[in-house]
C-alpha cells in the first residue's frame, strides 16, 4: 500500500517536471501588453508615436545627409554627430515600428526569436548612444579648453578609434546579456508588460536562478553606464571652470546655453535609463516603468537632433544651401 502511494507520488512528481520542462521549452512567443491606453485612445496614440517616430526619422537622415554633403561639416564633432544621428535612428526602429504594428492590426505576439533580436539591439544601441555622447563631450572639452592642440589631438586617426572602440565594447556588452539571459528557462507566463522585449522584465518571467544576470548587470552594466557619463560630467565641469575664468560675457552665454541643452537630455536619458535598469524593482507602478521605457526609448532620440543640430548654426547653413540648391534644379 504504501510502496503504491509512495510511486503514484513519485509519479506524479515527475509527470509535474516533464510538463513543467516542456512548458519552458516550448516557449515560442512572447505577448507585449503594450502601452497601457484605452481602446478608444489607440488611433490618437498611434498618431502621435507614428510623427514621433518620422520626426525621428526625417530629423537624423537630414543631418546625416547634410553632414555628407557639405565638405565644411567635415570635422571630428560632425562625425560624431553622424554616428549618432545614424545610432538614434535605429535605436528608435528596434522599438517604434514593432509597436506600431501590434496597436494598428492589435496583435500583441512576437516570436521568440524576435523577440531575444530585439532586446540585443536595443541593448547595443542604447549602449552606443551613451558612448557617442560621452566622446562629444570630449570633443567638446578640447576644442574649448584646448583649442590650439584641437586639430593636433583629434585627429582623423583617433575619432575612427573612438567610434570602433564605443561599436567593440558595446556589441560585446549586448552579446553578453543574450547570452545569459538564452541560458533561462521562462514560466508558462509569457506576457511581457511592456511595448518591447526589455530585460527587467525577460528576468522577471524567467523561472530559473537570475542572480548571475542581475549581478552583471549591476557590474559591467553599472560600470558602462558610470563611465560615459562621468566624461560627459567631467568634460562639461571642466568647460564650465574654463568659460567662467574668461572675461567674455557672450562667450560665458554660448557656452552655457550649449552645455545646458546638452546636459538637459543628459539628464533625461540616463535618469530615464537608470529607472528601466538599475531601479525597476522600486516603481510602484507598472505605467511610471512604461513611462520610463518611452522617454528612453521614443522621445530623447527624437530630441537629439534639434539640441545637437537644428540650432547649430552650421547646421542651418548647410540646409539653406541644400534648400537652395534643390530650388534651383526645380
Amino acid at each position: 500500500m504504501f510502496t503504491d502511494i509512495s510511486y503514484i507520488l513519485h509519479f506524479s512528481a515527475e509527470i509535474k517536471k516533464r510538463m513543467k520542462r516542456e512548458n519552458q521549452s516550448s516557449m515560442s512567443e512572447f505577448l507585449l501588453l503594450g502601452l497601457p491606453i484605452l481602446p478608444e485612445q489607440q488611433g490618437m496614440f498611434f498618431a502621435l508615436f507614428l510623427g514621433v517616430y518620422l520626426t525621428t526619422l526625417l530629423g537624423n537622415l537630414l543631418i546625416l545627409l547634410l553632414i555628407k554633403l557639405d565638405p565644411r561639416l567635415h570635422t571630428p564633432m560632425y562625425f560624431f554627430l553622424s554616428h549618432l544621428a545614424f545610432t538614434d535612428v535605429s535605436f528608435s526602429s528596434v522599438t517604434i515600428p514593432r509597436m506600431l504594428i501590434s496597436m494598428h492590426i492589435q496583435q500583441q505576439s512576437i516570436p521568440y526569436v524576435e523577440c531575444i533580436s530585439q532586446m540585443y539591439f536595443f541593448i547595443l544601441f542604447g549602449c552606443l548612444d551613451n558612448f557617442l555622447l560621452a566622446v562629444m563631450a570630449y570633443d567638446r572639452y578640447v576644442a574649448i579648453c584646448q583649442p590650439l592642440y584641437y586639430i593636433t589631438v583629434m585627429r582623423q586617426e583617433l575619432c575612427i578609434s573612438l567610434v570602433a572602440v564605443s561599436w567593440f565594447f558595446c556589441c560585446i556588452h549586448a552579446l553578453l546579456h543574450t547570452l545569459l539571459l538564452v541560458q533561462l528557462s521562462f514560466s508558462a507566463e509569457n506576457t511581457i508588460p511592456n511595448f518591447f522585449c526589455d530585460l527587467p522584465a525577460l528576468l522577471k518571467m524567467s523561472c530559473s536562478d537570475i542572480s548571475i544576470n542581475e549581478l552583471v548587470i549591476f557590474t559591467e552594466g553599472g560600470m558602462l553606464f558610470i563611465l560615459p557619463l562621468s566624461i560627459i560630467l567631467g568634460s562639461y565641469v571642466r568647460i564650465g571652470t574654463i568659460v567662467l575664468r574668461g572675461p567674455s560675457t557672450k562667450r560665458l552665454f554660448k557656452a552655457f546655453s550649449t552645455c545646458g541643452s546638452h546636459l538637459f537630455v543628459v539628464s533625461l536619458y540616463y535618469g530615464t535609463l537608470a529607472g528601466v535598469y538599475f531601479f525597476s524593482s522600486l516603481w510602484d507602478s507598472n505605467d511610471k516603468y512604461i513611462i520610463a521605457s518611452v522617454i528612453y526609448a521614443v522621445v530623447t532620440p527624437m530630441l537629439n537632433p534639434f539640441i545637437y543640430s537644428l540650432r547649430n548654426r552650421d547646421i542651418k547653413q548647410a540646409l539653406e544651401i541644400f534648400l537652395n540648391r534643390a530650388n534651383f534644379l526645380k
